[in-house]
């Protein structure tokens, strides 16, 4: 049996493998509801093999949305959108469902990364005002975000909890808490970004704090069958910022609140991060992070071939793998990476005469009669 291929327990979710597409944004939503794109987009994926699928980065509010062009769950006509999608998606794909639920904070308000991606400027059509923790800019020259009052802490810490009930009544097996890459829950987490002297701000304990209510609001909307887990950045990769050992103290807080997972990514809240790039090198802080947690965790990073995401599972560096680039430039990557390693994935009946001679099993219950 591929260690890779084997089947795995997220919570209560069972999946046939250790392949996770991570969420990666499609930036092509109409005032926040998916569109044609995202049935093509998704359903191509949904067919790939993988065990499961996460759906892109969704705002809990409009003012969460990273730019205009991102999905939304915080309306009747994203609910019914994403319930009708998930209905296509199950009726053709094997993947279980997942959808990532975020807020962007200072980094919301930007144009889509074919436009240049920057800032939306006051006065610039698309605009509107992005919120944070402190009112420190991303990148120098920005204009600042508004700092979060109590009632901004309450709105959003609701928005979570409306979102994520809309997730379960639009079908999704399970959702995940965007608390990486430097969005709200991560400026919140990092004293870089987190210059408050309230309860929200200042000690490791109290910047875990808006989170931590977040993650309870959601978890507590989701029903208890289902699991909630979290997306994390392990390190900011600048000295001063968030480390391995905070992230290993939000882990336990997150698991003593019934968290089932954590993503494990890194860096996204400072210009001045200093990343050492290279196959598989945030796979170290996934292994860290599940020494130290107890949790299991999904690795990420750089894993392209299907070798190196077998011997991430293989060698316990992490439970899962996910991948974000490689599937878009390789959506039958799953299939491809069975062959080599001598497994089967399972693919819709339409495709199973695809398979070379040399892998005739290559395709789970595959049965092929011509006339």
């Amino acid at each position: 049996m591929s260690p890779l291929f084997s089947t795995w327990r997220l919570g209560s979710l069972e999946l046939p493998n250790r392949i996770v597409i991570a969420p990666m944004c499609q930036y092509s939503a109409v005032d926040g509801v998916p569109q044609d794109w995202h049935t093509v987009h998704y359903g191509s994926l949904a067919m790939s093999g993988a065990g499961l699928l996460i759906m892109e980065a969704t705002g809990v509010n409009a003012e969460g949305r990273i730019t205009p062009g991102c999905t939304g769950l915080w309306n009747d006509a994203q609910e019914a959108t994403f319930a009708r999608l998930n209905g296509v998606l199950r009726k053709h794909g094997a993947a279980k469902l997942a959808l990532q639920l975020g807020h962007a904070g200072r980094k919301a308000s930007s144009r889509v990364p074919w436009d240049s991606g920057r800032q939306i400027r006051a006065g610039e059509p698309g605009h509107w005002p992005a919120v944070a923790p402190s009112a420190l800019v991303h990148i120098d020259g920005e204009e600042p975000p508004q700092a979060l009052d109590a009632a901004g802490l309450r709105s959003i810490r609701q928005a979570f909890a409306d979102a994520a009930a809309r997730a379960a009544r639009a079908g999704f097996d399970g959702i995940e808490l965007h608390a990486a890459h430097g969005y709200l829950l991560h400026q919140f987490l990092s004293p870089l970004s987190n210059q408050r002297s309230d309860a929200c701000g200042g000690t490791l304990e109290d910047r875990l704090r808006f989170p931590l209510e977040c993650f309870e609001a959601a978890r507590a909307a989701f029903p208890a069958e289902r699991p909630v887990w979290v997306r994390v950045s392990a390190t900011d990769w600048v000295d001063g910022g968030w480390d391995v050992a905070s992230t290993i103290a939000f882990g336990q807080a997150l698991k003593a609140r019934g968290c089932a997972a954590l993503h494990v990514s890194s860096g996204g809240v400072s210009q001045r991060q200093q990343i050492p790039l290279g196959p598989g090198y945030q796979v170290p802080l996934a292994a860290a992070v599940k020494a130290g947690t107890g949790l299991p965790v999904i690795g990420v990073g750089l894993i392209t071939e299907p070798e190196q995401a077998q011997a991430v599972v293989a060698e316990g560096h992490a439970d899962a793998v996910a991948l974000g680039r490689a599937m878009l430039y390789d959506p039958r990557w799953p299939w491809h990476a069975a062959a080599k390693l001598g497994a089967q994935v399972s693919a819709p009946p339409p495709y199973w005469r695809s398979a070379p001679r040399e892998v005739k099993d290559l395709f789970v219950g595959a049965k092929i009669g011509m006339r």
